[in-house]
């Protein structure tokens, strides 16, 4: 089978294993084809570009990982997108997760921690021809009041607890999706939604292990 046909097909399978904690035994066909048209192979190191396809987190070096195609997946369909959409994403790493937000939003603002990671991403990126991700090294904790708010914001990195200032930057009605909990500790996909009114609303969508939030 095609390297990108299994990957579908793997995510697929974990949707429908996960469904009694996620609510969706599906994921939306606009998720998947995000996931289809992106090369993962080009945001690995190219030691790992064999394995891209592979169900399962790979190292992109800094101790920091590219999250399995499942919990991108996951995470990319919590959020709901629309063309128009504008996105934050917290925890830029190799570039994936913003090269598949972009396949679905007009606009993704990607804040990293570490220089490097972050010009790796925008190589990358640039490579790939997606124009619509700009990536800027920061504290992604603060998030990027600058082009606030946000239609949806996504973390990638585990936050002992939600960043009000991501809260704050997340439009009325948004929704963000967020790993919560310490390192080496028990953590949670949290998905928050904000109404029109502002009201905020958080879920416990799935048990999840990801690198801390630095």
């Amino acid at each position: 089978m095609d390297p990108r046909k299994r990957m579908i097909a793997a995510i697929e399978e974990d949707t429908r294993e996960t469904a009694e904690w996620t609510g969706r035994p599906a994921l939306a066909a606009r998720t998947l084809e995000a996931m289809r048209a992106v090369r993962r192979e080009a945001f690995v190191p190219p030691a790992a570009a064999g394995r891209a396809y592979e169900n399962r987190p790979q190292a992109i070096g800094h101790e920091q990982t590219i999250s399995q195609p499942f919990i991108v997946a996951l995470m990319t369909d919590l959020l709901k997108l629309k063309p128009e959409h504008v996105v934050l994403e917290v925890g830029t790493g190799s570039g994936y997760q913003a090269a598949v937000l972009a396949k679905l939003a007009r606009q993704v603002f990607s804040v990293e921690v570490i220089g490097e990671l972050a010009e790796r991403a925008r190589a990358a990126l640039a490579a790939e021809g997606i124009s619509n991700v700009e990536v800027r090294v920061g504290n992604g904790a603060a998030g990027w009041p600058e082009h606030a708010p946000f239609d949806a914001i996504i973390v990638t990195a585990a936050a002992v607890e939600v960043p009000q200032a991501l809260v704050h930057q997340l439009r009325s009605p948004g929704r963000m999706a967020i790993p919560v909990g310490a390192a080496h500790a028990e953590q949670e996909l949290m998905l928050i939604e904000k109404d029109a009114v502002g009201s905020v609303n958080k879920r416990r969508v799935l048990p999840v292990a990801f690198v801390p939030m630095t």
